[in-house]
């Protein structure tokens, strides 16, 4: 999607903060961080939320979810961090395309 802001970062057209990446994936501090440790967490390819997934998307789903356990393990915060996504505008993404939300560094409620 030409106008998608993480798309845009994919592309090397908008910075980020990348603190990993795959030829699938990518992992990005986020600009407004709901915690200490907020990183965001995204396919390369477009999908605008989780729902769009298909069986053929099954590698790449799991590596989504290993990339975490990564991710948290490269910024210390493994098996204390929260991980999140919101599907559709209904229930608070913003940004239409498919990312993760590692949040760890503070208490979360249950």
């Amino acid at each position: 999607m030409d106008d998608c802001v993480f798309c845009k970062i994919v592309r090397g057209e908008l910075p980020a903060d990348v603190v990993y990446e795959t030829a699938d994936l990518l992992a990005f501090r986020d600009i407004n961080p709901q915690a200490p440790t907020h990183v965001l967490l995204i396919p390369k390819k477009h999908f605008t939320f989780l729902d769009e997934l298909q069986r053929d998307d099954l590698k790449l789903a799991g590596e989504l979810l290993l990339a975490a356990s990564e991710v948290a393990a490269k910024l210390g915060v493994a098996g204390a961090y929260k991980l999140v996504t919101n599907c559709g505008e209904a229930a608070g993404q913003v940004v239409p395309h498919l990312h993760f939300h590692l949040l760890a560094g503070k208490k979360f409620a249950p």
